[in-house]
This record gives structure tokens, sequence and C-alpha cells, in this order.
């Protein structure tokens, strides 16, 4: 791998809903990697099973150089498991900023119920004013003040892709950006 303070976060999307599986082959390659995660309910035999699974299919985020994932990937010929998620604007595959990816994984990795993940953002979404969340379990959060079924929460949106709100916060919590 090649000097560490170039690498940026790719979102990938995986084939086959085989997230785990990839991210397991680039963990094991020495990248860093994030796949959200959630917990849902399952009927199986009359009793109800709690599972963790991925919250978003076929997605998984990768922390690289991009010419070492593209190598990493190129190796994995025609049985590569993943492809870029590109930005039809720039021809090129998208990059999530640091921070709003920090914000993301702090937010994803509660995995409460009450977590909202948000896969069209309308623009009377984006209207909300920006915050940073001064304390409790998502101090440190930047992101835009929302609505959402009756309660105020704070989204942080990944540019091109979709956006993560926390559970209620309370105004006091909130500093105005």
């Amino acid at each position: 791998m090649s000097d560490r303070d170039d690498r940026r976060w790719y979102p990938v999307r995986v084939t086959y809903s085989r997230e785990l599986k990839f991210q397991a082959l680039l963990q094991e390659a020495g990248f860093q990697t994030f796949v959200p995660m959630c917990r849902r309910t399952f009927e199986k035999q009359g009793k109800k099973v709690v599972k963790v699974v991925p919250a978003v299919s076929n997605l998984c985020f990768v922390k690289a150089i991009r010419a070492d994932l593209d190598l990493f990937m190129k190796s994995m010929g025609e049985g590569c498991l993943a492809s870029f998620i590109w930005d039809k604007s720039t021809r090129q595959p998208i990059v999530v900023p640091d921070k709003a990816m920090e914000d993301f994984i702090k937010i994803a990795m509660c995995m409460v119920d009450d977590v909202i993940y948000i896969k069209e953002i309308s623009a009377k979404l984006r209207e909300g004013a920006r915050v940073r969340v001064k304390s409790g379990s998502f101090a440190g959060v930047e992101g835009t003040v929302i609505r959402v079924k009756r309660s105020r929460r704070v989204m942080v949106e990944l540019p091109g892709m979709l956006a993560i709100a926390t559970t209620f916060v309370k105004p006091e919590e909130l500093e105005i950006l």
C-alpha cells in the first residue's frame, strides 16, 4: 500500500448481497472498510430471531488509495464482487469526505432501531439548519436538522448516495454552525 495520507473513502457496489464476504477479502488485504449494519427481527419456526445484517443492500465503504483499490479489484478478475459507484457529472468514482464518513460511521455504529437510512434526499430535507451535536452519543456529528416521524434529528448526507438520520436530539444538545 502507498502513503496512508492519500487514502479516501470509496463506496463500492457489491453484487448479490455479498457485502460481508467482500469486506472480509478487503480486510485480509489490509484495507480499512465499513459496512453499515442493523438489527432485524425474523420469524423462524414460530420464534422471533434477531440478526445483525447489512443495513443497506450491496454497499461497502473502503478507505484506500484509488490505484491500490483498482489493482485489488483487477486482481480478482471476472469474479470481482464489486465495482465503484460513479459520479455521473465527473465520471469518477464517488469519494466520501472523511468528516462525513466519520459522522456516518458514528451514527451507524449505534445500531439503534430509530436510526433512519434515507436513500432519496429531497430538497426540503436539505433546508434545515447546519448544526453540530454538542453532547450525547452523537457528540461531534455535523449535519442538517430534519424532522422525521415527528421528532428532530440530525441528518448526515453522503453526497450523491444516501443519508443517515440520528435518533431524537434535544435542542440544547445542538450548536448552529
